[in-house]
C-alpha cells in the first residue's frame, strides 16, 4: 500500500533512512584521516577538530533554515536544493589549500547535509503519529545508526588505498545518489493546505510557539546536551585512541564501530518494546545510565585506565544514546502537527551547537590526555538528565494538528 508520499512503506523507510544517513556519513567517515590531515596542513589537533565544529555549526544553523522553509514551501523543494548543494560543497573540499578553506568548506558541508536529516523527520512526522511515529523512527535510528558502525571503516581503508580526498570523492558520490533517488521517488508530503505563512515573523512565532511548551523544551534540552557529549567522543578518540593508546585507524575504526552495535540495541530496544515499557519509561532510565557511565568515564581518564576500561563505559553512554534520541524525538513531535518542520529544526539545532561547544574542549589540553574528554561527557550526561527532570518529567504538552 502506498502512503501520500508515492512509495510503499518498506520503500519509504529506506529511502528516509538513506536520507538520514547523509549526516552521520558527513561527520564520521573522516575521523580516521584526523592525524593525517594535521601533518597535510602543517597544524595541530585543535585545528582539525575545529572542522568538525565548522560543519557541526554547519549543521546547527542548516537545520533551522530547512526546517523553516519546508513548513513553507513543502518538503521537496528544500530538500533537492540542499542536496545539490551538498555536492558542490563535498567537491569544493578535496581542493582546499589550507586548513582555514577546508574549515569553511567544512561549515557549507554541514549547512548543506542538514536538509537531508531534518526534512526527512518532518516527512516521518506528515504520514505518521502515535506508535506507528515511534515505530518509524525507531527504525530510522537503526538505519542511521548503522552508518557509525561501518562508516570510519570505510574511511580507513579508503586512506589504505588513496589519501584523505579519497572520502570526500565517496561523499560527493554519496549525494549524487541521494539526488537521484530524491528526484525520481520522492513526492511531496505536505500538501499547501497544511503549509504555513512565508514571511520572517511567522517563522520566528512557530519558533518561539514551540519553545513554550515547556515538555518539548525539556525533551529537547534533554536529547540535546546528551548528544553534546556525543561530539566530544567523536572529536576525542581519534586522538585518544590512536596517539595515547596506539590504536591503529583500523582499530580505531573497530572500536568506533561496537558504539554504532551499542546505538543500534537502545535504538531497536525502544521501537521492539514499547509495548511493554513507555518511551518516557526507556528515556528515563537511559539518562541514569549515561550519567553513571560519564561518571565511571571520568574516573577512569582520571586514574589513567587501560584501553578497555575506557571502552566499556563509552559503550553503555552510547548504548543510552541510542535509547534517549529515539525516545525523545518521538515525545517531543508527538505535539506537533503542521509545523513539524520547526520542531525537527529546533530538536536538532541544539546538539550540533553544543557538539560544535564540546568537540574543540576535548583537545584543549593537548593530544596525550582524555581528561577533558571524560569531564565534557559526564557535564552533559548530568545536565541532560536535569533538564528532563526539572521540565518535562511532570509537563503536560497540547497537541498541534
Amino acid at each position: 500500500m502506498k502512503s501520500s508520499t508515492g512509495l510503499t512503506r518498506t520503500h519509504f523507510i529506506l529511502l528516509v533512512g538513506a536520507l538520514t544517513t547523509l549526516v552521520p556519513f558527513t561527520i564520521d567517515m573522516y575521523l580516521p584521516a584526523f592525524p593525517i590531515l594535521a601533518d597535510v596542513y602543517k597544524t595541530n589537533a585543535s585545528s582539525v577538530q575545529l572542522s568538525l565544529t565548522a560543519c557541526l555549526l554547519g549543521l546547527a544553523i542548516g537545520q533551522l533554515v530547512a526546517g523553516a522553509l519546508s513548513d513553507m514551501h513543502g518538503r521537496r523543494k528544500p530538500l533537492l536544493i540542499s542536496l545539490m548543494a551538498y555536492i558542490g560543497a563535498s567537491i569544493a573540499c578535496i581542493f582546499a589549500p589550507n586548513i582555514y578553506i577546508f574549515v569553511f568548506l567544512r561549515f557549507v558541508q554541514g549547512l548543506a547535509a542538514s536538509g537531508g536529516l531534518v526534512i526527512s523527520r518532518a516527512i516521518v512526522r506528515d504520514v505518521s503519529q502515535g506508535p506507528e511515529l515511534t515505530r518509524l523512527f525507531a527504525l530510522l535510528m537503526v538505519i542511521g545508526n548503522l552508518v557509525p558502525l561501518i562508516a570510519p571503516s570505510i574511511g580507513s581503508g579508503v586512506l589504505l588505498f588513496a589519501d584523505w580526498k579519497g572520502i570526500f570523492v565517496l561523499l560527493t558520490v554519496l549525494g549524487i545518489f541521494l539526488l537521484v533517488l530524491s528526484t525520481s521517488r520522492l513526492k511531496e508530503s505536505l500538501p499547501p493546505e497544511k503549509r504555513v505563512p512565508s514571511n520572517l515573523k511567522s517563522t520566528f512565532g512557530n519558533f518561539a510557539g514551540i519553545l513554550k511548551n515547556r515538555q518539548f523544551t525539556g525533551y529537547a534540552l534533554a536529547q540535546g546536551f546528551l548528544i553534546g557529549g556525543v561530539f566530544a567522543y567523536v572529536s576525542g578518540t581519534p586522538f585518544i585512541y590512536q596517539n595515547i593508546y596506539g590504536a591503529s585507524p583500523q582499530i580505531f575504526s573497530v572500536l568506533f564501530g561496537m558504539n554504532g552495535i551499542a546505538l543500534i540495541i537502545g535504538s531497536y530496544s525502544v521501537g521492539r518494546f514499547t509495548y511493554i515499557w513507555s518511551e518516557k519509561r526507556f528515556l528515563e532510565t537511559a539518562l541514569y545510565t549515561a550519567t553513571v557511565a560519564g561518571a565511571i568515564l571520568l574516573a577512569v581518564v582520571l586514574m589513567q585506565g587501560p584501553l578497555w576500561a575506557v571502552v566499556i563505559p563509552i559503550f553503555f553512554f552510547i548504548m543510552a544514546i541510542g535509547v534517549v534520541g529515539t525516545s525523545s524525538f518521538t515525545l517531543a513531535m508527538e505535539s506537533q502537527g503542521h509545523v513539524a518542520g520547526s520542531a525537527s529544526a529546533l530538536l536538532g539545532l541544539l546538539p550540533f551547537i553544543l557538539g560544535a561547544a564540546t568537540a574543540p574542549l576535548v583537545g584543549i589540553a593537548g593530544e596525550n590526555t582524555a581528561v577533558p574528554m571524560g569531564l565534557v561527557i559526564f557535564s552533559m550526561c548530568l545536565i541532560a538528565l536535569l533538564s528532563y527532570l526539572l521540565l518535562a518529567k511532570n509537563a503536560t504538552s497540547s497537541i498541534a494538528n
